[in-house]
């Protein structure tokens, strides 16, 4: 039996990438998945090619998005993974538009799903992962724009609605995940490998090499189920080719 039999594990922006890794390492544990992402077509993809899989076209950065998903299926786990691609341009090129990309994405579907989850509020037990990055710890690269404070901000929130959480009783439990490596299996990480290969002058795959502890997707995935089916303490935590750890 599988560590999540019996529960509801919504994942948002899950059609892809990282997100579709989490939702399939939900699935393989037993869990009733619903794959939540912005794209039809992608999500029509996945629900042909992922046995059991339900999905929702859904806009997580509007208003209503996290009523929809909710009366859709109601999570025990929350997996808040949608995102922009991070501008590749040093900060004086930039337009204040693509600078704050990942504000107006990353940060607020998760501000949105985590009001949402204390106001219902979501039933007592209910886990809340925002997938963060580990360019959040770093400060990320000079060209990626609010990236890493975006993905700061992700693990600012978890530790605000996990306080809240405690203070009104509700026992919901608000964790962030960072990646600490660039994943070039998807777009986002293909973008940054492109990025920061360009601002450095050498070739793409001249940068992979020079990379050293890696996590796949897949390992952020087992990741995921590891914090929704443990009893970690703390609100953040770091994932790289060496496991899981508490973020520093």
């Amino acid at each position: 039996m599988g560590s999540l039999q019996g529960q509801n594990v919504v994942v948002v922006g899950a059609s892809r990438g990282v997100g579709r890794s989490i939702a399939e390492a939900a699935l393989s544990e037993g869990a009733t998945v619903l794959a939540v992402a912005r794209g039809e077509q992608a999500l029509a993809e996945f629900a042909w090619e992922t046995s059991g899989v339900k999905t929702l076209a859904v806009d997580a950065t509007v208003d209503s998005a996290p009523d929809e998903v909710f009366a859709a299926l109601e999570p025990d786990v929350l997996v808040i993974c949608a995102g922009a691609l991070a501008p590749a341009a040093p900060v004086q090129e930039l337009t204040w538009e693509a600078f704050s990309a990942n504000w107006e994405t990353d940060v607020k579907a998760s501000f949105l799903f985590c009001r949402a989850a204390l106001r219902g509020p979501l039933k007592p037990g209910t886990r809340i992962v925002l997938i963060s990055s580990g360019a959040a710890l770093s400060g990320g690269p000079p060209f990626a724009g609010g990236y890493a404070g975006a993905k700061r901000m992700q693990m600012f929130l978890a530790g605000h609605c996990q306080k809240e959480s405690d203070r009104l009783g509700l026992d919901l439990r608000f964790m962030a995940l960072a990646p600490m490596r660039i994943m070039p299996e998807g777009a986002v990480g293909k973008g940054g490998v492109d990025g920061y290969a360009a601002y450095l002058d050498i070739q793409p795959a001249d940068f992979l090499a020079s990379m050293t502890d890696m996590q796949t997707p897949a390992d952020v995935g087992r990741a995921v189920v590891a914090l929704a089916t443990g009893k970690s303490q703390g609100s953040s935590f770091a994932v790289s080719g060496s496991g899981l750890a508490p973020a520093a």
